[in-house]
């Protein structure tokens, strides 16, 4: 393999590499190889009886004494910004009451707006920082983060800043999503093309202007927006040069994967009852599915995502921890990876490429991260682990050994 320079500053050497290239053999693995990093980026990668001579006095070299190196994990649909908790609606849940009780004694999605509102960017950002470092803990080095708790323009504009914020506290690289088309509020009840309106005439023109939002989300859903409202919103995001991604089909198909696909979207996320139609529109498109098996599990849903037939039409999958006060306040991507695989029935090299590769097309950057590659950033797990299934085998005992980011030692 050709090196892009010969003034290396890292290399690692006796490592196993899970290239995650999907090429070649399982988890585009190479055994017994090495790997060089330059200026943060990957020079070189092979086997090692193939390894270039280099300049022992300048390199610093890093011996994996048989470990195994990924590309960092990539966590691509979480709700990470957001003010307080919800445990105490878990606990009524438990107790018998219903989600119309909830609602009506101000709970559900209504009090997770009223807290963010409440709460000030420094108060977000404080509650925030820990569950990305516990992500973090566990390999994670890119995240997406989704507005849609403030469902107004001030307390949108200020979750994609606390977003921002958040790369200047851990060393991850973050993506943005604005998600105003998340749940109406109640200044807008009964008044949902009005809010509608909102999102796109003045919220979507403001954080384009602000250079806030890296994507435009939509939860197209019964209880969320119609597939005529979606458009809007799409249309909206195309105008301002925004890609767009979608929440959808996860409690009914309303046929949001397809109109996501005419809009060449990043991904469709959820999809527990996307159809053979949607599944066609997305593999012609080159979408990708992102499965939650967290929100599966934490609500304890009983229909599956299509899985074998995505497989058949060979649409990528990823998976992410969907992180949020209501439904998945689940914050280790090392869980994800084991659900995905228990509960999805994903084999660990499904699983693996869901949280590297595929993630990273999820999020539009597969150009710089989620594989391990000459050129690419080098953002590398080193694992003490015997083979990369136990990655997904085994969840709470973290065989994480150390962290880069960039080519930087960050843990």
């Amino acid at each position: 393999m050709n090196t892009i320079s010969s003034n290396w500053q890292t290399l690692f050497i006796n490592v196993n590499i899970a290239t995650m290239s999907q090429s070649g053999t399982s988890y585009g693995a190479i055994e017994h190889g090495a790997l060089a990093v330059c200026d943060g980026k990957i020079a070189w990668l092979g086997p090692m009886q193939q390894l270039p001579e280099f300049n022992k006095a300048s390199v610093e070299v890093i011996d994996g004494q048989g470990k195994w190196i990924t590309p960092g994990f990539i966590d691509c649909h979480t709700h990470l910004v957001y003010g307080s908790h919800r445990a105490n609606e878990f606990e009524m849940r438990l107790e018998g009451a219903s989600y119309e009780d909830i609602a009506a004694n101000g709970g559900g999605i209504v009090s997770s707006v009223n807290a963010t509102r409440k709460a000030s960017e420094e108060e977000l950002l404080a509650s925030a920082l820990p569950r990305l470092q516990a992500l973090h803990h566990e390999g994670v080095t890119t995240i997406e983060v989704k507005s849609g708790y403030g469902l107004d323009l001030e307390t949108e504009i200020k979750m994609l800043k606390v977003g921002k914020q958040l790369a200047q506290h851990v060393p991850v690289s973050v993506k943005t999503t604005f998600l105003g088309a998340h749940a109406l509020p109640v200044e807008f009840n009964n008044d949902s093309d009005g809010y509608i309106k909102v999102v796109c005439e003045q919220m979507i023109p403001k954080v384009a202007e602000l250079n806030l939002a890296d994507a435009v989300d939509v939860f197209c859903e019964g209880i969320g927006f119609s597939l005529a409202q979606t458009e809007r919103v799409f249309a909206a995001a195309k105008q301002h040069g925004l890609p767009v991604k979608v929440h959808a089909e996860q409690l009914s198909d309303l046929g949001a994967s397809e109109l996501a696909a005419s809009y060449q979207a990043l991904s469709s996320d959820h999809l527990e009852y996307l159809s053979d139609a949607g599944i066609k529109a997305m593999q012609a498109s080159g979408m990708v599915a992102v499965l939650l098996p967290g929100a599966f599990y934490f609500l304890r849903e009983t229909k599956l995502p299509p899985i074998q037939a995505l497989r058949d039409n060979n649409v990528r999958m990823a998976i992410a921890t969907d992180a949020n006060p209501g439904t998945s306040p689940i914050h280790s991507i090392q869980l994800m990876l084991n659900m995905a695989c228990t509960l999805f029935r994903l084999t660990p090299t499904e699983a693996l490429a869901g949280v590297t590769c595929n993630a990273a097309r999820a999020l539009g950057i597969h150009d710089k991260v989620g594989e391990l590659a000459v050129g690419m950033n080098a953002d590398i797990a080193l694992w003490d682990i015997e083979q990369p299934a136990q990655l997904c085998y085994q969840f709470g005992a973290n065989p994480l050994q150390a962290l880069y980011k960039d080519g930087v030692k960050v843990r």
